[in-house]
């Protein structure tokens, strides 16, 4: 039925538009206690076997909502009720900015895949602090929070602006993330560079454990599928040396050729990074050259052209101890994360390994 109503309705429409009619829904439901419980009874039942244990926080299951789906943490609860074991919210940056002018958000429907160029639109650090400061649950959930940086802070202050967030946010974030990867805020790439790198993730890490003194924040790092291989092992030895807690791969490409797209040509050459189907080999890429460079030492969390529960498995055989997923729920709809679920827990009874926790990097494993 969601695929009839997203040709007939949403393909129709505007995708920011779209957007933001279905995220009013979701937090119009969840509003409404019986409506909520149903919902959340349907969509999000539990696997017992699929019970996953990341950085110190227990979730439900591996599965959870990437940044930029809620970037002003305003549908946490109404995404857990969709299914999502965790709810990153962000990117959320040091100071409000609406983003870049529109259109900024593009449908490839032929290649199951978007394009944005958002830029950070969100309502800023502060007052997002002061919404999860307010914020009284409805369903229990592990909460991520993803920090970049400012358009209009310069490159040589970005450290100031990151660590601003950080003490503004750290206290309501079950793990933070540092994003240095999105390609639609002028020089943020290039802070992947180690020798940038490193001495932003200490900031970030020395303002966390000064503003949350009784537990220490997870701090992760979520890097670019365009990063050439060496670059990749040089953040993977980074984040060792760091004692980071994970690192997520990876956030959206900027690359067209070599990726198979059959939509228009107008559409393919839009600016701004490419999610979807398209991105899903060269994530898993990343993801298993990661965890062929750091094991078991830090957590790895696949994102990038997860649409099923296979690709979601993959993940998780890889090095994904954690999997995301935000573009193919536009195409999927509210049954998505069910659907991963059951097929997830299909898949390791008929494996070899007795938790999910065993299956966590297998293949890589095998070709070591």
């Amino acid at each position: 039925m969601y695929k009839l109503f997203f040709r007939l309705v949403f393909q129709r429409m505007d995708p920011e538009k779209a957007h933001y009619l279905a995220f009013r829904w979701i937090r119009l439901a969840v509003r409404i206690p019986a409506l909520r419980t149903f919902v959340a009874a349907a969509l999000a039942p539990r696997h017992e076997e699929l019970r996953t244990q990341a950085f110190g926080l227990r979730m439900h299951g591996p599965f959870g909502l990437a940044a930029g789906f809620d970037k002003n943490a305003v549908a946490i609860d109404g995404m857990t009720m969709l299914g999502f074991d965790h709810v990153e919210i962000g990117t959320v940056t040091g100071e409000p900015q609406p983003g870049n002018p529109k259109k900024r958000l593009f449908r490839l429907v032929q290649d199951r895949a978007l394009i944005n160029r958002m830029g950070f639109n969100n309502e800023g650090s502060l007052a997002v602090a002061a919404r999860l400061a307010s914020r009284t649950p409805v369903f229990r959930t592990v909460v991520g929070v993803n920090i970049g940086k400012t358009k209009v802070v310069p490159e040589e202050e970005a450290v100031l602006d990151y660590v601003k967030s950080t003490e503004r946010l750290a206290s309501y974030a079950d793990y933070l993330v540092v994003n240095v990867s999105s390609p639609n805020t002028p020089g943020l790439r290039s802070l992947q560079a180690v020798d940038q790198l490193r001495p932003l993730l200490s900031a970030v890490r020395e303002a966390a454990d000064r503003t949350v003194t009784t537990r220490r924040v997870p701090l992760l790092v979520k890097i670019a599928p365009d990063l050439a291989d060496e670059d990749v092992d040089a953040v993977a030895d980074l984040a060792v040396e760091l004692g980071l807690d994970g690192i997520i791969a990876t956030n959206t490409t900027i690359a067209r050729d070599g990726l198979g797209l059959t939509s228009e040509a107008g559409l393919v050459k839009e600016t701004g990074g490419l999610s979807g189907a398209p991105l899903k080999a060269r994530s898993l890429e990343v993801l298993r050259r990661l965890y062929a460079r750091v094991g078991d030492r830090i957590t790895l969390v696949g994102v990038g052209g997860v649409e099923n529960a296979e690709d979601a498995w993959q993940r998780i055989l890889a090095g994904a101890t954690l999997v995301q997923g935000y573009s193919a729920f536009v195409y999927e709809g509210p049954f998505w994360a069910r659907a991963i679920h059951k097929g997830l827990a299909a898949r390791l009874r008929t494996s070899p390994y007795a938790t999910l926790a065993d299956a966590v990097g297998a293949d890589v494993r095998k070709t070591a």
